[in-house]
């Protein structure tokens, strides 16, 4: 086996030892930001199933009380995900693009979350013509029967405003959507970039 003679070539393998340590570092802690990102995605199915639990006549309390859980674990994974931006953001280690990759996460992440809970409050909320009427203020004349005091017959003005404000509805629901299956798109693919990142840096 030939052996390098060359003045400086202890330093040169130092720095290889250097340069492959902070890969295997890298990799490392891609590696745990996408264990947040998984833990994020557990996040989300257990909210969706307690609002469809709560659409189904679950009680708010309930509901109110996971929000709160989910909040917490939903902060508790931002800060996780600042605290590797500065890892990258670091001298040593001097990955600004993989800082700059994890913050578009942080981004899009945000407007998901914003989008997930403006959809929920909209389909909690429901179309404005087929909300429940609310029957506080009629007259009872048993505990079973009562003269509804919102009865009456619809003028063409109201089915008018009751059809814009459906419409209205619509439109914000379906922007919603759009703009949280844009946000759900583009987390993906960020995430393949941290993939590729992985698989370029162990085959280095």
């Amino acid at each position: 086996m030939e052996v390098c003679e060359r003045e400086g070539g202890g330093e040169e393998a130092m720095e290889i030892d250097k340069s492959s340590s902070r890969s295997t570092t890298t990799v490392d802690v891609l590696r745990k930001f996408l264990s947040i990102q998984q833990r994020r995605a557990e996040a989300y199915a257990k909210l969706r199933r307690g609002f469809s639990d709560y659409v189904s006549g679950g009680g708010e309390s309930e509901y109110q009380q996971l929000c709160g859980e989910i909040t917490v674990e939903f902060n508790d994974c931002s800060k996780q995900v600042l605290d590797i931006e500065s890892q990258f953001l670091n001298p040593e280690t001097c990955r600004n693009d993989l800082a700059d990759l994890l913050k578009a996460v942080q981004e899009e992440e945000k407007k998901k979350l914003q989008l997930t809970v403006k959809i929920q409050l909209l389909k909690k909320a429901g179309r404005p013509s087929e909300r429940l009427v609310n029957h506080n203020h009629c007259r009872f004349r048993t505990p079973t029967e009562h003269l509804c005091m919102h009865v009456h017959e619809i003028t063409e003005d109201e089915g008018t405003a009751d059809a814009e404000a459906d419409a209205e509805y619509d439109g914000a629901l379906k922007d919603a959507i759009m703009g949280l299956q844009y946000a759900v798109t583009s987390i993906n693919e960020h995430l393949e970039e941290v993939r590729y990142e992985i698989n370029d840096l162990e085959t280095e």
